[in-house]
C-alpha cells in the first residue's frame, strides 16, 4: 500500500514526529511518500526527521534534499520496504517563491521497475502550473542510460489544488489518467481534496481512501490518502481508467495480487 503524510505539527500545535511515525506504523505502508519534512538541522531525538522516521519504521529513506540545499526550511521523503535503484531531485521552484521540489525514484518491486514521484506544489495557481507542466515533462522526458524504463508510475504528493479538476490537475489528468478526489484537509473536518494518487500502466490503483484514525487526525492538518496497487495487466488498466472517468463506484481488490500502499 502507499501512503502520504504531511508535517510533523498536529493540529494541536505540537511539534511531535513521533505522532506521525506511529500513524506510519498504523497504515503499515510498503511506500509512503511525505510532504514537510523538517529540512532544518536540530538537536536531540528528532534532529534529522528523515533518519528518524526512517528508524522507526523500518524502512528505506529516499531524502529529498532540495529542500535543504536551497536554503528551504521542509522537503519531501519516501519511505520504502522495496530496493531503491536509484533516485533524484526536481527542482520545482518558481520565480522566488518558497523552494519546491519533487524526488523522483525508481523502485525494484518483484522483477518490475517502479518509478516514485513524491511531490509538494505551490500555494499559487501560476505556480502550480508551471510545476505541473515541469513534472510532466519529466514523466516524458528521455531516460538516461543508467535508469531501467520503468513499467508503472506512482505519483503521490500535496498538489494543493483546491479548484477541482483545474489547473494542475486536468495535467496530470491529461498524462495519468483520472485520480480519485478524496477530502483530506483540514484534518479534523476535511474539504479539500488536496492531496493525490497517480498511477499510470499495468499497475492499477484500488481501494484508494482517507485513514481517519483519532491520532492521524491529530498528528498532521492532512489525513493521509491510502490506496493498492495491483499489477493487473493492460486490459485491466485501461478499464480502471474508464471506471474512474465514470461516477465512483465502489470495487474490492483482489487479494492474490501484488499490492502496495499508498498515502
Amino acid at each position: 500500500m502507499l501512503q502520504s503524510l504531511l508535517d510533523a505539527q498536529g493540529v494541536d500545535r505540537r511539534y511531535d514526529p513521533g505522532r506521525v511515525a506511529a500513524v506510519l506504523r498504523e497504515i503499515d505502508a510498503d511506500i509512503a511518500c511525505l510532504q514537510e519534512v523538517d529540512a532544518r538541522r536540530g538537536t536531540g531525538r528528532y534532529a534529522d526527521q528523515w533518519a528518524y522516521l526512517g528508524e522507526a519504521t523500518g524502512c528505506r529513506v529516499v531524502l529529498g534534499t532540495g529542500a535543504r540545499d536551497q536554503g528551504g526550511r521542509f522537503g519531501n521523503a519516501i519511505l520504502t520496504r522495496f530496493p531503491v535503484l536509484t533516485a533524484r531531485s526536481i527542482d520545482l521552484t518558481v520565480g522566488g517563491w518558497e523552494p519546491r521540489g519533487a524526488i523522483d525514484a525508481d523502485l525494484l518491486f518483484g522483477d518490475r521497475v517502479l518509478r516514485v514521484i513524491a511531490t509538494h506544489f505551490g500555494l499559487r495557481a501560476a505556480e502550480r502550473r508551471l510545476q505541473a507542466n515541469r513534472l510532466v515533462s519529466a514523466l516524458a522526458g528521455r531516460l538516461p542510460p543508467h535508469r531501467r524504463e520503468a513499467e508503472a508510475v506512482l505519483l503521490m504528493g500535496d498538489l494543493n489544488e483546491w479548484r477541482g479538476r483545474s489547473g494542475a490537475i486536468r495535467a496530470f489528468d491529461r498524462q495519468l489518467g483520472p485520480s480519485a478526489a478524496e477530502r483530506t484537509f483540514p484534518s479534523w473536518m476535511p474539504v479539500l481534496a488536496l492531496d493525490r494518487i497517480y498511477a499510470d500502466g499495468p499497475a492499477v490503483l484500488r481501494d484508494v481512501e482517507v485513514y481517519r484514525s483519532p491520532l492521524a487526525r491529530l498528528a498532521s492538518d492532512h489525513l493521509p490518502l491510502v490506496g493498492s496497487l495491483c499489477w493487473d495487466g493492460h486490459a485491466a488498466w485501461r478499464r480502471e481508467r474508464s471506471r474512474l472517468a465514470r461516477p465512483r463506484s465502489r470495487e474490492s481488490s483482489d487479494p492474490a495480487k501484488a499490492r502496495t500502499r499508498l498515502s
